[in-house]
């Protein structure tokens, strides 16, 4: 059974940094896609970065060049480091992932059947 657990999630300042994590076990963790979705209170959730079967990494316009999403095989494991954050950063963060994603679709949430419980991201002004 696929299981993801997300964690690293708090509150911080505008500016501020945080890693997120999360934690893979029960598939092959390096044939699937696997990304970073957020979901502000009244809004859709939204793609934020992902990364291919192969490797390449996709990110939302709105993110980049302020996070880097990278992966650590060894530890099954995901991670999201968040730079220069800005209040509308303020989201709830999943991890998610799917066997089968073309890489131009990796930021699109209804592609993946696998979430994780979500972690909370405060950014204050």
């Amino acid at each position: 059974q696929v299981r993801l657990v997300e964690s690293g999630g708090g509150s911080v300042q505008a500016g501020g940094s945080l890693r997120l994590s999360c934690a893979a076990s029960g598939y092959t963790y390096s044939t699937y896609a696997i990304g970073w979705f957020r979901q502000a209170p009244g809004k859709e959730r939204e793609g934020v970065a992902a990364i291919h079967s192969d490797g390449r990494p996709r990110y939302a316009a709105s993110v980049q060049g302020r996070f880097t999403i990278s992966r650590d095989a060894t530890k099954h494991t995901l991670y999201l480091h968040m730079t220069n954050l800005k209040p509308e950063d303020t989201a709830m963060y999943y991890c998610a992932t799917e066997k089968s994603v073309e890489w131009w679709r990796l930021l699109q949430y209804r592609d993946y059947t696998v979430w994780g419980q979500g972690t909370q991201v405060t950014v204050s002004s």
